[in-house]
């Protein structure tokens, strides 16, 4: 399913594909193309439409990938808590939900070329794949070699709510 605002502008125009409700399984849950990356313009529109009911209380995403932002974002209504860390893969952004449920979304690199941008989007929101593979299989460069990832192991109860609640080791 491909989500876009009722008639914006085109260069508004939200570039979403997520995975049909109730469909398990996959790295991601849909993804998102973004134009900037600059999260004070390319976030809000995406929480209007995911945050909807006012859900959304915290997004996640890879410090290197997007510009500095403020802690806090003010989107509509509700204030989002914005946690960049570099741990987190690249080409991936998380939406917390205030009742800690999450969407993943792959993030296609705003420079991408349209078809190759459309074909990500489509795949992402029909595959299981990584996200390596996602976007490799489509002729996108994935901004991380997943062979140097950094990888986590899981820590003890209290490292992970540490982490869970945006701190840094």
């Amino acid at each position: 399913m491909t989500l876009e605002l009722l008639n914006p502008p085109a260069e508004t125009t939200l570039r979403l594909s997520m995975k049909p409700e109730g469909s398990s399984g996959g790295a991601v849950d849909g993804a998102w193309w973004p134009r900037s990356a600059d999260p004070t313009t390319e976030f809000p529109p995406l929480l209007a439409v995911l945050g909807a009911a006012g859900q959304v209380r915290r997004v996640t995403y890879h410090l290197d990938s997007w510009e500095r932002a403020d802690r806090k974002l003010e989107a509509g209504d509700i204030t989002v808590r914005m946690e960049g860390f570099h741990s987190i893969q690249p080409d991936t952004v998380t939406l917390v939900n205030s009742d800690y449920t999450r969407i993943r979304l792959l993030v296609v690199p705003p420079g991408t070329p349209g078809g190759v941008a459309r074909a990500v989007l489509r795949s992402a929101a029909t595959s299981n794949a990584t996200v390596e593979d996602i976007l490799s299989s489509n002729g996108a460069t994935p901004r991380t070699n997943p062979e140097h990832a950094p990888r986590r192991t899981r820590g003890t109860i209290d490292e992970d709510r540490w982490e869970g609640d945006g701190g840094h080791f």
